[in-house]
């Protein structure tokens, strides 16, 4: 399989970072400092969270692709997505899932954070430690350090302001939250059906590909978040919240991140765009078994 060009224009790139930046803003406008500080009084679970998300899924993502020879294209766009944080409909899903709410806040501010130095260094380190990818991503000449500003721009800063808003007008803060989150997700949702609609040709040529690598990338990640949470003897609420932020990836950075650095690589754009529309379904589903499942008898 060759290269895979995408109908993309600048207007749509700068709709999506817009996109981007105005998600992680709504998210952020209910975050507290203490939502930061439970790594310190409560470490364990935030820990393993966080060890499954930039540590386990990384790697394991890099060896799937490398054992099974995926295309370059399809492989990088895998392991830039295994990079990004965790998405921002964690939260909802782990509260319908009847999880530790608390600690999927946490994880996702820590993780949207740690994103600004890790998302960068494990594309580029598991992107080049992959022999098929290697030359592909040498050949792009992007530096580490663009990817961190721009990361810097449309996630950290849009955190930051969401959390500032939220302390010095928190009623307005509070009238904002509810709107902006669904809001948001039809934008996002719109955005990928309009990329789609464009290039739809390609998509149903290359769907049997990508659709696949995907659900199983999608249930690699959900089976790391879930075994780690088992394996560390978390409680139940935090096993769901830690399997649904591993799970949920911010695929929306992926996208951003791909449309702005690699315009013309438009096979990791179909494994990030389906990734984006997959793992609202797979969380929703996950969320709703759960909380039809009721807890351990051990659990509190």
């Amino acid at each position: 399989m060759g290269p895979i060009p995408i109908s993309f224009d600048s207007h749509s790139l700068f709709l999506l970072n817009i996109i981007l930046a105005l998600m992680m803003f709504g998210v952020s406008l209910t975050l507290r400092v203490e939502d930061f500080q439970r790594v310190v009084t409560s470490p364990r679970p935030t820990l393993v969270g966080v060890g499954a998300q930039f540590l386990l899924l990384p790697a394991l993502s890099c060896l799937l692709t490398w054992g099974f020879r995926v295309e370059p294209e399809l492989a990088l766009g895998m392991m830039l997505v295994a990079a990004c944080p965790s998405g921002s409909f964690s939260n909802i899903m782990t509260f319908l899932a009847r999880g530790n709410v608390a600690l999927s806040v946490s994880m996702t501010a820590i993780c949207s954070l740690l994103a600004l130095i890790l998302t960068p260094f494990n594309f580029w380190f598991y992107g080049s430690l992959n022999p098929y990818t290697r030359p592909l991503l040498q050949d792009n000449n992007v530096e580490a350090g663009q990817i961190i500003g721009f990361v810097l721009l449309v996630l950290v800063l849009p955190l930051l302001l969401g959390m500032l808003a939220g302390r010095w007008r928190p009623a307005l803060a509070r009238r904002l939250e509810k709107p902006l989150r669904p809001l948001s997700l039809i934008i996002f949702l719109a955005f990928v059906a309009l990329a789609f609609a464009k290039n739809i040709d390609l998509f149903v040529r290359y769907m049997p590909i990508f659709a696949g690598l995907v659900i199983v990338q999608n249930l690699l990640a959900l089976l790391t978040g879930y075994v780690a949470a088992t394996l560390m003897r978390l409680e139940e609420g935090d096993r769901r919240a830690v399997t649904i932020e591993v799970g949920i990836q911010n695929s929306g950075l992926a996208l951003a991140i791909l449309f702005t650095f690699y315009p013309q690589a438009g096979g990791m754009m179909l494994i990030a765009a389906f990734w984006g529309v997959w793992h609202l379904v797979s969380g929703s589903l996950l969320a709703f078994l759960w909380s039809r499942q009721p807890f351990p008898k051990s659990a509190p």
